[in-house]
């Protein structure tokens, strides 16, 4: 028995299969004409073999020359010495011409009667092609008609993302639940149309209000989205053209729903699509393909959206398998411009924002990843800076003190000064700041790793205090200017004007280094606090300018001020730590 898949995907097609043959209408003709070379619209730039037979070559071409008495017959139609078209060519020029200029041929008008219209015509062709095939079930080419209307009757839908006004009404209608009920459908190539269009309609390039994609996204939810998503990626096989178009769509879908935090953790909490990605991202490949980068995408978006689905992702050992595919990468760089490096930055992504929680934390210890991070700032080139970042996250937060203590056990000091003593851009300086200060704040007193780290602060006549002076003074110097300008535009301004751009503010001086500044301050207390040798120094740089530890304290008691001023959301111990650290200055 005939598969209805193998008639839809295998090219050669048997020659009873129902095609589309769409009615000619003028304009298809006057297409087909300009793209007929011959300018004949009755031949259609053919010429059969009687024809051929026969024609007199002597009369085609250009005229002869005139020694060479040969008769050629009139032209009749003029289709080489006329106007250049036929009489047919022209009175199909002639029709378009008043068809263009009678102002009673309009364009449909897309509103909700129109909307209704489409439902009910929409909703037929799904009853009529369930009713075709139950009654010939073992018979496709006789409700094949039937799936090809419906098929055409899905992709009319991308309309609608050019009216999301419509969002409303069409999910009201049903139509949404019925779209999402073709996930289900044996034909596979039906299905793949449905995903893309909800793909489509669910767009961030879509111009649709929050409160219109909601309408449109709850419905689709309600009608079981998610899980007939994993279904499909489940059933999908990707050797297949269509199909890895089709997991493709599925993971557009998956990133665009992803927008809203609480589907994302709907997507990791009532699916098993994170275990899907992880599997997916983790098969091997020749080379990186689109769907494997994708899915490492998407991935990262939806751990990024939720602890949840973090949680879940660490507890599936996803934090080993995906250190284990960056060690791949410890000493390679993938190809620029390629999808494997967009891949190697997801990867990153995901580990990256896992390490941020205590069992991710745990996790990356376990796995070894803090000497992973090492070998890459040694040895890797695209992977250095990636690998700064992830230790920089690893370290900080309440539970970082045994990340800290490995990287000190593993010999990192060396590797971490080596380069917090040469220059370096923006963000590779603010991740070695944040390793520092995370460092400081969480190793236990006098314990050897502590000793240690201040033992790196001393020797060599305080060159690494110094340095960490002169990062200090190029952030303030850039942060004045910036606090200047402020300081002007909130002259005058009303505390709800103030309230209104205080984000706007605090975005500018962040871009101008404050977080550095912030991070540099509290190493450069915590070695006043701790090191009396570290504390003249300071003063003795400090004093070149004119400054104190005055200014020092004024940004730790500026970012104390932010913390408390958070509606009680600040982190109580780095408050505790900072007013700890005000009192010694």
């Amino acid at each position: 028995m005939t598969s209805i898949d193998d008639l839809f995907k295998k090219p050669s097609l048997p020659n009873n299969k129902r095609k589309f043959d769409a009615q000619k209408d003028p304009n298809e003709l006057y297409k087909s004409i300009k793209l007929n070379g011959k300018g004949d619209a009755r031949s259609h730039g053919q010429v059969t073999l009687e024809e051929e037979a026969g024609e007199d070559d002597g009369i085609a071409g250009p005229e002869l020359p005139p020694d060479i008495d040969i008769e050629v017959p009139e032209d009749e139609e003029g289709r080489f010495f006329g106007g250049g078209i036929t009489n047919n060519t022209a009175e199909v020029l002639d029709f378009i011409d008043e068809q263009e200029q009678d102002s009673s041929v309009k364009q449909e008008k897309v509103d909700s009667a129109w909307v209704r219209r489409l439902a009910l015509n929409f909703e037929r062709r799904i009853s009529k092609n369930a009713e075709l095939r139950a009654k010939f079930e073992g018979e496709p080419q006789k409700f094949m008609g039937s799936e090809a209307d419906l098929d055409s009757d899905i992709k009319a839908l991308s309309i609608l993302s050019e009216h999301s006004n419509l969002y409303e009404e069409f999910a009201k209608l049903g139509c949404v639940s019925s779209l999402v009920s073709l996930l289900s459908h044996e034909n596979t190539d039906i299905a793949i149309d449905a995903i893309e269009i909800i793909s489509e309609l669910t767009d961030d390039d879509v111009e649709a209000e929050e409160a219109q994609w909601d309408v449109l996204v709850d419905a689709m939810l309600e009608a079981d989205l998610l899980d007939l998503l994993f279904q499909n990626i489940s059933r999908l096989n990707e050797n297949n053209d269509s199909d890895r178009s089709g997991v493709y769509h599925v993971l557009g879908v998956l990133e665009n729903l992803s927008s809203r935090p609480s589907i994302a953790e709907l997507i990791g909490s009532k699916t098993a699509i994170i275990s899907w990605l992880v599997s997916r991202a983790r098969k091997a490949e020749a080379v990186v393909s689109q769907n494997r980068q994708y899915a490492a995408e998407v991935l990262a978006i939806l751990l990024q959206s939720s602890a949840v689905n973090r949680t879940k992702f660490v507890e599936m050992d996803g934090m080993d398998a995906f250190l284990q595919l960056l060690s791949a990468y410890r000493k390679r760089d993938p190809s620029k411009g390629t999808e494997e490096e967009e891949y190697v930055e997801n990867l990153f992504d995901c580990v990256t924002c896992s390490v941020d929680d205590q069992q991710g934390k745990e996790k990356f210890l376990e796995a070894e990843g803090v000497e992973l991070c090492l070998i890459m700032l040694k040895e890797g080139k695209m992977s250095r800076p990636r690998a700064l970042r992830l230790l920089d996250h690893a370290l900080g937060g309440l539970d970082g003190a045994a990340c800290c203590e490995k990287l000190v056990d593993a010999a990192g000091l060396k590797t971490i000064f080596a380069m917090f003593m040469k220059k370096h851009d923006n963000e590779a300086t603010e991740h070695l700041l944040g390793i520092l200060a995370s460092m400081l704040r969480s190793l236990p007193g006098d314990s050897a790793p502590r000793i240690r780290l201040l033992a790196k602060f001393v020797e060599k006549d305080y060159e690494k205090t110094a340095r960490l002076f002169q990062l200090r003074r190029e952030y303030a110097s850039r942060l004045a200017p910036v606090d200047q300008a402020i300081k002007s535009e909130s002259a005058g301004l009303g505390d709800a004007e103030m309230e209104e751009r205080k984000d706007e503010w605090l975005s500018r001086r962040l871009d101008a280094g404050l977080f550095s500044l912030q991070a540099a301050d509290t190493c450069l207390a915590w070695l006043v606090a701790e090191d009396d040798g570290a504390k003249a120094k300071i003063q003795n740089l400090l004093a070149d300018r004119d400054e104190s530890l005055h200014d020092i304290r004024r940004t730790l008691q500026d970012q104390f001020d932010d913390l408390r001023a958070s509606s009680g959301d600040g982190d109580t111990t780095l408050m505790d730590m900072l007013e700890t650290l005000i009192k010694f200055l």
